[in-house]
């Protein structure tokens, strides 16, 4: 499910700047912008649609229902709209489009969460695991879902990468579109046939006392009326102890006499609460990443389009979408978390003297040093671009060592994300956790598409008044915005080297 769904999205998203440059008529600044502004919104529905369902709906199943027949219903009406374009205005592109995020938004936390309870991965003393597991063994567990989770989703992303961006771009948008609805499609009607298969749990279970929306704006009203968010802290053995944490077991789930139901509602929510707001600091640090995120499919695809991507010559040269190229992140992807058990860790530990691999905090880390390493190669490779196209195109080619690179930083950074969002909060919290992770990258667009209009601003000259972000490609400098996104990212990772000592808890670390 999770793989046909980011087939459907990437089908659609993944050429979708080209759709607006090269059809609707759309400026480049203006098309990287709205496209990001979309994946924006995208990813920030998740975090709202999360706190409701843990908090009012009980059913991530109904969730997960409801949701994807929306999201079917958007990919419908924007196929439909291709079609009839030319009776279209544009302004009613993005309704389709907005309809697709909101069912993405009750759609992906949902899944991940309602996949993650069919493993009862949980660390809760009620979960289905062995008795006899130990919590290097269920964090082994752990790590495992969420990389093969990931593998499924980027598998799915790279046949949307790169057949739909060939069929867009040879066929014709309107079946371009088509496509991925229909597979879409396919997929609800598979999951609701499955639906006896499925081990399905509701907040209720284990759990009387919910935690609700409004104890975390209270707790979020008295943070900001001291001016301060509590870290958490470690005693003087280095073992972490949470300040976030007033009680022993808020973070656990505990049955609950219907007597003292409401009173434990009261003390325990307000607890979650504060952990989730503790966790801010690492969220906040991480939008920087998100908007490398966002670039791939942005200005990295039309830097794609302003050098040579045909191969071969005459009549049977062969013509690369450069939005195919995203399809080396995801091969990356593909074929390195494998690799991570199985060569990886045992490398790590060979250096390290260890047995335990990294922390989750450190892989996140790693990922995001190499996302600076990829921004730095995609600056060199644009200044070059500059410097010789007067006299030739570079292969399109030039531009696989930034995918690959930020391919590999996904495999850290973004399941490293996942798993840390997922154990750090309560078991009737963990779609929540989910939506807190996928809301990173819908901060992150709105954070990349404001970057762009204020750099559009500041680097506006007579004559043009797009600055760096030019549609004439002989005054545009991509470089230099990938030269600014790899500073931003490296400060970004020295406030996190920081913030990690605040989070050396047993939920942060694993293999």
């Amino acid at each position: 499910m999770a793989g046909v769904e980011r087939f459907a999205n990437k089908g659609v998203g993944s050429n979708l700047v080209t759709y607006l440059t090269g059809v609707v008529g759309m400026s480049t600044a203006a098309a990287a912008k709205s496209v990001i502004a979309w994946n924006g919104v995208s990813f920030m529905l998740p975090l709202v649609s999360a706190i409701l369902a843990d908090s009012y709906w009980d059913d991530r199943y109904c969730t997960i229902a409801v949701s994807s027949l929306l999201y079917v219903l958007g990919m419908v009406a924007l196929t439909t709209w291709a079609l009839l374009r030319t009776r279209m205005r544009r302004s009613t592109l993005f309704f389709p489009l907005y309809l697709m995020s909101i069912g993405q938004g009750g759609y992906q936390p949902s899944l991940q969460a309602f996949g993650a309870d069919q493993l009862s991965i949980g660390d809760d003393d009620d979960d289905d695991t062995e008795p006899s597991a130990t919590p290097e063994e269920k964090a082994k567990v752990k790590s495992m879902f969420f990389q093969w989770w990931y593998f499924g989703m980027c598998s799915g992303s790279l046949l949307g990468n790169s057949t739909m961006s060939y069929v867009q771009d040879n066929f014709g948008w309107g079946l371009g579109f088509a496509i991925p609805s229909a597979v879409m499609a396919i997929s609800v009607a598979a999951f609701f046939c499955c639906t006896p298969l499925y081990k399905q749990q509701t907040q209720a279970k284990g759990s009387g006392n919910k935690p609700s929306p409004n104890s975390v704006f209270k707790v979020l009203k008295s943070i900001l009326a001291s001016r301060k968010i509590s870290l958490p802290s470690r005693d003087d053995n280095g073992d972490a102890a949470s300040e976030l944490e007033l009680q022993e077991k808020p973070l656990k789930a505990e049955p609950a006499d219907d007597t003292k139901e409401s009173s434990l509602d009261d003390e325990a929510a307000p607890g979650v609460a504060k952990v989730i707001l503790g966790l801010l600091p690492i969220w906040a640090i991480l939008l920087v990443f998100a908007v490398i995120f966002q670039q791939p499919m942005t200005f990295f695809t039309k830097q794609g389009m302003l050098m040579d991507h045909t191969i071969g010559v005459g009549s049977g040269s062969f013509v690369i979408p450069p939005a195919m190229l995203q399809s080396s992140i995801t091969v990356s992807i593909i074929l390195l978390v494998p690799m991570y058990d199985r060569m990886i860790i045992p490398l790590i530990n060979a250096v390290t003297g260890g047995s335990d691999g990294i922390t989750v905090l450190q892989r996140i880390g790693v990922g995001m040093v190499l996302s600076v390493v990829a921004m730095v190669t995609a600056a060199l490779v644009e200044s070059w671009r500059l410097r010789v196209a007067p006299a030739v195109r570079l292969t399109i080619f030039w531009l696989l060592p930034q995918y690959v690179l930020l391919g590999i930083s996904d495999v850290f950074t973004v399941v490293g994300m996942q798993e840390f969002f997922y154990t750090q909060v309560p078991a009737s919290m963990r779609t929540t956790g989910i939506g807190l992770y996928l809301s990173v990258f819908g901060v992150g667009g709105f954070l990349g598409a404001f970057l762009i209009t204020a750099l559009e601003m500041a680097t506006a000259r007579p004559g043009n008044a797009r600055g760096w972000f030019s549609d004439d490609p002989r005054e545009a400098r991509l470089d230099n915005f990938y030269w600014f996104l790899a500073l931003l990212c490296f400060i970004s990772f020295v406030i996190f080297t920081h913030l990690c000592k605040y989070y050396n808890g047993k939920s942060a670390s694993g293999r």
